[in-house]
């Protein structure tokens, strides 16, 4: 049993961030969960660089950078920072647990992956009740239009052109032959 914090799965989930259309965790944050420094998490990628492709990792620009530190409270320490935080993708996260090497780096890589996961299932599910309740709509449309007709069909029956030509009974003198 390990001797850190435990880390759950709904504390990463909150970290993870959109940006680039991909689903991804900034330095400070993965250096915080993996018990380093940002620093020391950002000099083990640069020794290790070629672990790191483009889809792996990639360093925000300094708009992203403004709008991350306004979007999320938890980073107002990035706000005054020189440097451009990095942003890790699910695979990069996990390269991180492997240059690391600390059991502490091991575990939370572990967990962010779990985390990265639950959010894929999330969005799987969302997809797919979005998918049926498309078919509902498409299906309760079809069922109105032919109530619709229906109650078109049943008002013109009621309102027919014969009882609306029928000669009133009786004597009516204001009419002339």
């Amino acid at each position: 049993m390990s001797n850190y914090p435990l880390i759950t799965t709904a504390n990463i989930e909150a970290r993870i961030l959109h940006l680039r259309s991909q689903k991804v965790m900034l330095d400070a944050d993965l250096a915080e969960l993996y018990g380093v420094e940002t620093k020391v998490l950002n000099q083990a990628v640069k020794r290790n660089a070629e672990r790191f492709p483009d889809d792996f990792m990639f360093q925000l620009s300094a708009e992203e950078k403004v709008e991350v530190v306004t979007i999320c409270d938890h980073l107002a320490r990035l706000k005054y920072s020189s440097t451009l935080p990095y942003a890790f993708t699910e695979h990069g996260a996990l390269m991180l647990g492997n240059v690391l090497k600390s059991p502490r780096a091991i575990e939370a890589s572990l967990s962010v992956v779990r985390a990265f996961v639950h959010l894929r299932e999330l969005i799987g599910t969302h997809k797919e009740l979005s998918r049926k309740f498309d078919e509902l709509e498409r299906k309760v449309t079809s069922h109105d239009q032919a109530i619709t007709g229906l109650l078109h069909a049943i008002r013109q029956l009621m309102s027919s052109p014969e009882a609306e030509k029928a000669r009133p009974i009786g004597f009516a003198p204001w009419k002339k032959k």
